[in-house]
């Protein structure tokens, strides 16, 4: 599945008549609909030089977290600690932010350009502990296609 994942994301990204929200947002909404265990797919950008991070293209059910102070949730720890972070049980976090309350597991990948941590892939899932290594190495790559597309 995510061997051709990898094809279809890299295509999307290349479609260099849409604007890079737009591929995104075609990304989001792919990723969602083809990963059985992707609920909720967006991504989290750096909100200028302030210390939060604001939401990008998404797709899924609306949330009300736009806006997510450094440090604050599994973003906001992501964003500081430049690691990945896989919750396999939402519900066992103290730092975590609740979006609904069908989300049982998470997993968040950071993006760098040029070394800087400019953002992230964020994925909720409403099945308890869906998250391999394969997705991570998955959503490393589509991280790393974003970064030559994305204006900072």
């Amino acid at each position: 599945m995510f061997n051709d994942l990898r094809i279809k994301t890299s295509t999307i990204l290349k479609s260099s008549s849409l604007t890079v929200d737009e591929r995104l947002q075609n990304l989001c909404k792919l990723l969602k609909e083809t990963v059985p265990h992707y609920d909720w797919v967006g991504f989290y950008f750096k909100n200028g030089d302030k210390e939060e991070l604001k939401l990008g293209p998404y797709a899924g059910a609306p949330t009300d977290h736009t806006i997510i102070p450094f440090g604050k949730g599994i973003c906001g720890q992501v964003a500081v600690s430049n690691q990945n972070f896989v919750v396999p049980d939402v519900q066992a976090q103290d730092n975590y932010i609740a979006c609904s309350i069908t989300v049982k597991a998470e997993i968040v990948v950071p993006l760098f350009i040029k070394g800087e941590n400019v953002g992230q892939i964020d994925i909720d899932s409403n099945t308890p502990d869906p998250f391999t290594e394969e997705d991570e190495r998955f959503l490393e790559f589509v991280n790393t296609e974003v970064a030559k597309i994305y204006i900072l």
